[in-house]
C-alpha cells in the first residue's frame, strides 16, 4: 500500500489504495461546497430553508469524517494513510499536479475538528442570525468557508493547499464584512484581506521555490527529495512558508487584522478564531515538518515569532473592554503557543496539534458564549456595561466558565493538559523560551479572570433599557456540547495517544527529561496562573468597575489598548514608505516618461503654429512673400558672384 521514506516520516501512498468509506473522501468537501452553490445560485427562493440545508451539509461531512476515523483507528499504524486521485489538475511542461486528496492521522484530526465544531457553529447561527434578512447568504458563506478549509487540510500537494488557502481568504473577507453597511466592518474585511495577501505572497513564492528545487509540489515527493536540497534553500522555503502562516494565523508581524475581524457576526469569530482559519498556519508548519527539520534556522524563526506573539496577544487581552476583542487577543496568544510547539520540532509537533484541538473546543465555546451574552445585552460588547450577568444567563455562565477554566489551565481541564505540555517541552529545549511561555500562562490567567469578573460577577452595570435573558436552546445547545469538550478534551493525551497517533506523520522523538521534574513544572505553571488570577481578583473583583475606562493610565495600558501600536508600526514601516514610493513613481512617470514621449508631438505642434501664422489667405500677402523671396535669391546670387 505504501512505503516509508528513509528521509522522512511522511509515507508514500498508492492512490489506488483508497477504498470503502475512504472512497467518500471527496464528498467531505463536496457537501458544504454544494450547499454554498445552491444557496448563492438559488437566490431568495431558498430563503425559507437555506439555513437548514447549510447546517445539514457540515453535519454530513462530520458523519463521514467520523466513520473514516473509526475505520482508520481500527487499522494498524501503517494502514491509516489514503490518497484519492480525482483528476489531473495541472499538466503543463514539467509541472504535473493532480487534484489529489490525502487522508492520514493529521488530516483526520482536522476533519473532525473543522466539521464537528463547524456544525455546532452552524446550529448556533440558526438562532443568532434568525432576524437577519440576509441569513441565507450568511449560511452560504459559512458553507464556503468550511469547504475551503477542508480543501486546505485534505490536499495532497502544496498547490491544493494554496487553493484552499485562497478560498479561506475569500470566505473570511465575505464573512468579516458581512454587515458591510457598517464602515468599520467593510474596513475590517479589507484590512484582513490585504494583510493576508502579504502572507499569501510568501506562501506562493515558497511553493514556486519548492517546485524549481524539486520539480513537484506533492507532500510525499517533496519529503522524499528534501534530503538532497541545500540547507539554505530549505531555510528559504521554510521562512516563506512561515510568512504565509503568519498571515493566516495572525502571528507577528501580520497580526493586525485579527482584532478588527471582530466586526463580523459572532459565529464568524468562533469559526475563524477557533477551528479553522487561524489554525491553518499551524497546520502548514506541522505538515511541512520535513522542510523545517532540515532547516534549523527556519525553526528558530518560528520559535521567535511564536514567543513574541504569545506574549503580544496576552498583553493586548489585558486591556480590552470589548469582550470579543479580549478573546481575539487571547486567540493570538494561544495560536502563538501552538506555533511554538510546532517550532520546537519533533518534540512539540504533536503537542501543538493537541493544543490546537483543545483550543478549538474551549475558544469556540467562549466566542459563542460571548455572542450569547451580547444577544441578551442588546448587542452591547462593552464589558464595563455588564456585571452580574450570571444571574440572568445561568447556562451561558456555566458553559463559559468551563472554557475559562480550560484556557487558564485549571488542573483536569483540557487546556491544562495541552498547554502545559508545550511549556514543559519549551523548558526542555530552551529555558528562556520556556520562561516566556510560563509568563504567558500567568498573563492568560489575569486577562481571562478579568473578563469573567467584568462580565458575570459583581454589581449590575446594565445600560437603561437592557434586560439580559438566556439565549434560546438552539444557541445554548452547542454551548453545552463545547463546554463538555472543554472539560474532557484532555483525554486525547491519555497514554500519549495523540503522540502515537501522529507519529506516522511527524515522526517520533526520544523522551528528554526537562531541567526540573515534570510534576514540578506543572506545579509552577499552576502557581503562576494562580498569581495572575489573584491579581485580577484584587483589581476587578474587590473594586467597583467604572462605566468608562480611565483616561489617566500608564503607558503600558495605553499601548495595550492600541494593540501595542501594531497599526502604527505597519503605517510607519509599510504604508507611508509604500505611499511615498508610489508617489515618487507617479511623479517620475509624469515628469520624465510623459514629457519624453510627448516632447516630439509638442515641438511639431509648435512649429505648425508658427507656420500657420503665414497662411493668411490674402493674395497680396502671398505676392509680397514671393517678391521678398525672389529679392533674397537675387541678392544671394549677387553676393556669390562678386565674392
Amino acid at each position: 500500500m505504501f512505503a516509508l521514506n528513509e528521509a522522512t516520516s511522511i509515507p508514500v501512498v498508492d492512490p489506488a489504495s483508497a477504498s470503502g468509506v475512504f472512497s467518500l473522501l471527496w464528498l467531505i468537501i463536496a457537501l458544504p461546497l454544494a450547499g454554498a452553490a445552491i444557496l448563492l445560485l438559488g437566490g431568495r427562493r431558498t430563503d425559507p430553508w437555506g439555513h437548514l440545508l447549510a447546517t445539514a451539509m457540515p453535519i454530513g461531512s462530520f458523519i463521514i469524517s467520523l466513520a473514516m476515523f473509526v475505520s482508520a483507528a481500527g487499522k494498524e499504524e501503517g494502514e491509516r494513510q489514503y490518497v484519492q486521485h480525482l483528476w489531473n489538475w495541472v499538466d503543463v511542461g514539467s509541472l504535473h499536479v493532480g487534484m489529489d486528496l490525502l487522508y492520514d492521522p493529521l488530516s483526520a484530526l482536522f476533519l473532525l475538528l473543522i466539521t464537528g465544531v463547524g456544525s455546532l457553529i452552524h446550529v448556533y447561527s440558526i438562532g443568532y442570525m434568525e432576524h437577519d434578512e440576509r441569513r441565507r447568504r450568511f449560511f452560504a458563506y459559512l458553507n464556503l468557508f468550511v469547504a475551503a478549509m477542508l480543501m486546505l487540510v485534505l490536499a495532497e500537494n502544496y498547490l491544493g493547499v494554496f487553493l484552499g488557502w485562497e478560498g479561506v481568504g475569500l470566505a473570511s473577507y465575505l464573512l468579516i464584512g458581512f454587515w458591510q453597511h457598517k464602515h468599520s466592518a467593510a474596513a475590517a474585511a479589507k484590512k484582513a484581506f490585504v494583510i493576508n495577501r502579504v502572507g499569501d505572497i510568501g506562501l506562493s513564492l515558497g511553493i514556486a521555490l519548492m517546485f524549481t528545487t524539486f520539480s513537484t509540489t506533492s507532500f510525499t515527493e517533496v519529503s522524499a527529495l528534501a534530503g538532497g536540497a541545500s540547507e539554505k534553500t530549505l531555510t528559504a522555503i521554510g521562512v516563506l512558508l512561515l510568512l504565509g502562516a503568519c498571515g493566516k494565523s495572525a502571528q507577528v508581524p501580520l497580526q493586525a487584522w485579527l482584532l478588527d475581524a471582530m466586526e463580523g457576526p459572532t459565529p464568524v469569530s468562533a469559526l475563524i478564531h477557533a477551528a479553522t482559519m487561524v489554525t491553518a498556519g499551524v497546520y502548514l508548519v506541522v505538515r511541512s515538518n520535513f522542510i523545517f527539520e532540515r532547516a534549523p534556522d527556519a525553526q528558530t524563526v518560528v520559535v521567535v515569532v511564536a514567543t513574541v506573539t504569545l506574549l503580544w496577544g496576552a498583553v493586548i487581552g489585558c486591556a480590552k473592554d470589548d469582550i470579543k476583542k479580549a478573546l481575539a487577543g487571547s486567540t493570538m496568544s494561544q495560536i502563538g503557543y501552538m506555533m511554538l510547539g510546532a517550532g520546537l520540532g519533533v518534540a512539540g509537533y504533536a503537542f501543538a496539534i493537541f493544543h490546537l484541538i483543545t483550543h478549538g473546543f474551549f475558544k469556540a465555546n467562549m466566542f459563542l458564549g460571548a455572542g450569547s451574552v451580547m444577544h441578551g445585552m442588546d448587542d452591547d460588547v462593552n464589558m464595563r456595561h455588564y456585571g452580574a450577568v450570571r444571574t440572568a444567563m445561568p447556562v451561558t455562565f456555566l458553559t463559559f466558565a468551563m472554557g475559562y477554566l480550560a484556557i487558564i489551565g485549571f488542573p483536569g481541564f483540557s487546556g491544562f493538559w495541552s498547554k502545559d505540555k508545550i511549556i514543559e517541552t519549551a523548558l526542555t529545549e530552551n529555558w528562556i523560551v520556556g520562561l516566556c511561555a510560563l509568563l504567558g500562562a500567568g498573563v492568560t490567567g489575569f486577562y481571562m479572570t478579568r473578563l469573567m469578573l467584568m462580565t458575570f460577577v459583581g454589581q449590575k452595570r446594565w445600560q437603561p433599557g437592557v434586560h439580559p435573558h438566556e439565549s434560546p436552546k438552539v444557541m445554548t445547545g452547542p454551548l453545552i456540547v463545547l463546554a463538555a469538550l472543554s472539560v474532557l478534551g484532555g483525554v486525547l493525551l491519555a497514554g500519549d495517544w495523540i503522540v502515537d497517533w501522529l507519529a506516522p506523520v511527524v515522526g517520533t522523538h526520544a523522551h528528554e527529561e526537562p531541567p526540573i521534574p515534570a510534576l514540578a513544572i506543572t506545579a509552577i505553571a499552576v502557581l503562576v496562573v494562580a498569581v495572575g488570577v489573584g491579581i485580577a481578583w484584587m483589581l476587578f473583583g474587590q473594586r467597583p468597575i467604572p462605566d468608562t475606562a480611565a483616561e489617566d493610565v500608564s503607558f503600558a495600558t495605553r499601548a495595550a489598548r492600541a494593540d501595542l501600536y501594531g497599526d502604527a508600526i505597519n503605517d510607519a514601516v509599510v504604508v507611508r514608505p509604500g505611499t511615498a514610493l508610489v508617489g515618487a513613481v507617479l511623479r517620475t512617470d509624469g515628469v520624465v516618461v510623459d514629457r519624453t514621449l510627448t516632447g516630439g508631438p509638442v515641438l511639431v505642434g509648435g512649429l505648425g503654429g508658427l507656420l500657420r501664422r503665414a497662411q493668411t489667405g490674402y493674395v497680396r500677402s502671398y505676392a509680397a512673400s514671393i517678391l521678398g523671396g525672389s529679392l533674397v535669391v537675387v541678392v544671394a546670387l549677387l553676393v556669390v558672384n562678386f565674392s
